[in-house]
């Protein structure tokens, strides 16, 4: 098995999602020859400048995120521009974590990516 890398990504003038598949290729190890679905062969990825990246369309003042504090009828509601303004790096982890398989490998692999 290779040795993980570090891939520094700047953030800068790309759009989220573009910079979200990118990331997942990445941290999922696709891009390597020995890639197989079950095997966690991945690298580490450092994003830089995510205050700079650009969200397509409406989808800053639109988009909305779940949460459910775990009572009955306790469902909110987040704006993505109050998430990005708080902790900019936890709208891109959203991202790929979404773009990511559902399964036992998904939090492993999540814990590589650094956002700086």
């Amino acid at each position: 098995m290779e040795e993980r890398k570090t891939h520094i990504i700047d953030a800068a003038g790309k759009p989220l999602g573009r910079l979200a598949t990118e990331i997942t290729v990445l941290l999922r190890g696709k891009q390597k020859q020995e890639f197989a679905p079950n095997k966690d062969s991945g690298d580490f990825v450092v994003v830089k400048n995510i205050k700079q990246v650009v969200f397509s369309g409406n989808k800053f003042k639109q988009k909305t995120y779940f949460i459910h504090t775990g009572y009955i009828g306790h469902d909110r509601e987040q704006p993505m521009s109050e998430v990005f303004e708080k902790n900019p790096g936890e709208v891109l982890k959203k991202a790929v974590s979404g773009m990511m398989p559902k399964n036992k490998l998904r939090p492993i692999q999540i814990k590589r990516l650094k956002v700086q």
